[in-house]
């Protein structure tokens, strides 16, 4: 018999899950461990709510996890309530599938100041997340600035443009919906170091900001390349550069009286937030393409604004014990192997890139890999405690953890729960979430 425990819940742990029983079948037992008394990761915290499509795969993972193989052990902390070095001593292997829920710093001076986020904690914000649920923006400028390229930051430009009613069927959190349906803002500058040519935003995520209600998206003509240019890109790139090319086309249109604009701002890099205490303006500098890689001109301007969220990328949580690598942002690893029996894989493995459906071939991947490590083992239980040795673990230091069929009664209370025309309604503390199981 393998045992192998996987911590983290999010899509390339499932994925992992579901390789193993692929490999091992009735031989396999997996134990998903996950610090929230939820799964699924950023399914759950990190897809936009008005994305309800994408979250539907999740039921893939619930597939996986209600096979009497797989076990979900929420609400513990690797490294509070058990060591990376005691679940090596348990298990088989050990798969790091933690993502990268941390924010990427900007490195400027005044990114400290209030009303300064990162992605990961405004879109945490947003989301339900435990963590960010206090983070309390203040939205009463009228101008926000976005910095990134990405779909993360279409992601926070088009959910600061809704309107109230564009919000029905989402799964948007109550307390961010009452932020946002009094925000002043009405000016969102997305600022990208490089130009359209090197934008990593899909045709989809940038084709949505035409359907919203009350935004009109804008892009300076002067930004974009000859459109001799677009042949020699990638299909996906060809069409989302399309988009941008629509949008520097477009007619002005009548202004509402609600209008938000979308400015796209193409060579522009951020050199300081301004302000005293809070944010009241973002120094940038113009800047040039130079074997691909944005340079600044020494032209500088200011945007006035009373929010700014980067979108600059992610990083994985250190874990003590457990090699890093600063200069990326993740374990240390060669192909997914970090030490014999200690693994790990999707953003913790390769850093923040990639789809959800990436982290599928990453995770049978790396299933694959710990197979040849263990080819040594024979099927008749010569390998380690596994299952029945964590529990006697768990006994011991008083450990409840929360079991898949606990998250299946908050499931049902979120849904319960939920506002007209929403799915659910989230659960934004562990301790509300505990309740729901009936535990307390």
């Amino acid at each position: 018999m393998r045992h192998i425990a996987i911590v983290g819940s999010g899509p390339a742990g499932y994925y992992t899950a579901e390789a193993a029983l692929r490999q091992w079948g009735e031989g396999v037992r997996v134990d998903i461990f996950d610090a929230l008394p939820v799964p699924f990761g950023l399914i759950r915290s990190g897809v936009a709510p008005d994305h309800q499509s994408i979250k539907g795969v999740s039921r893939r993972y619930e597939a996986t996890a209600l096979t009497d193989n797989v076990r979900f052990i929420g609400n513990v902390s690797i490294g509070r309530d058990v060591t990376v070095g005691e679940l090596r001593d348990l298990y088989d292997a050990v798969v790091l599938a933690t993502g990268a829920p941390n924010d990427r710093k900007l490195g400027l001076p005044g990114e400290d100041l209030a009303n300064v986020f990162g992605s990961a904690a405004f879109v945490g914000w947003y989301n339900g997340h435990p963590h960010f649920s206090g983070l309390d923006p203040q939205l009463s400028h009228d101008t926000a600035v976005v910095i990134g390229n990405g779909n993360v930051a279409l992601d926070v430009a088009r959910i600061l443009a809704k309107s109230q009613k564009e919000f029905e069927g989402s799964d948007i959190v109550t307390h961010a919906l009452k932020t946002l349906t009094g925000s002043h803002v009405r000016r969102i500058v997305i600022l990208g170091r490089r130009g359209p040519f090197q934008i990593a935003m899909t045709p989809k995520e940038l084709g949505e900001l035409t359907l919203l209600s009350r935004a009109r998206p804008h892009v300076d003509a002067a930004d974009l390349p000859a459109e001799t240019g677009d042949a020699a890109l990638e299909p996906g790139q060809r069409k989302a550069v399309g988009h941008l090319r629509s949008f520097a086309k477009a007619a002005p249109a009548e202004p509402q009286v609600d209008e938000v604009s979308i400015e796209f701002d193409f060579y522009a890099a951020p050199r300081a937030i301004l302000g005293d205490t809070r944010v009241e303006a973002v120094e940038v500098e113009r800047t040039r393409l130079q074997d691909g890689k944005a340079v600044g001109t020494g032209e500088t301007y200011r945007i006035p604004a009373g929010l700014v969220v980067a979108c600059i990328g992610y990083q994985t949580s250190p874990i003590p014990d457990v090699p890093y690598d600063d200069q990326h942002g993740r374990f240390a690893n060669e192909d997914g192997r970090i030490a014999p029996g200690l693994y790990c894989v999707g953003w913790a493995r390769r850093g923040p890139t990639g789809t959800i459906g990436t982290n599928r071939p990453d995770g049978f991947a790396i299933v694959e890999r710990i197979a040849e490590d263990l080819g040594g083992f024979r099927a008749d239980g010569a390998g380690k405690p596994g299952r029945p040795g964590f529990d006697a673990l768990a006994a011991e230091r008083g450990i409840d953890y929360v079991k898949f069929t606990d998250w299946q009664k908050i499931d049902e209370a979120e849904i319960a729960n939920a506002r007209n025309g929403a799915p659910r309604e989230k659960f934004v503390a562990v301790e509300r979430m505990i309740e729901a199981t009936g535990k307390r």
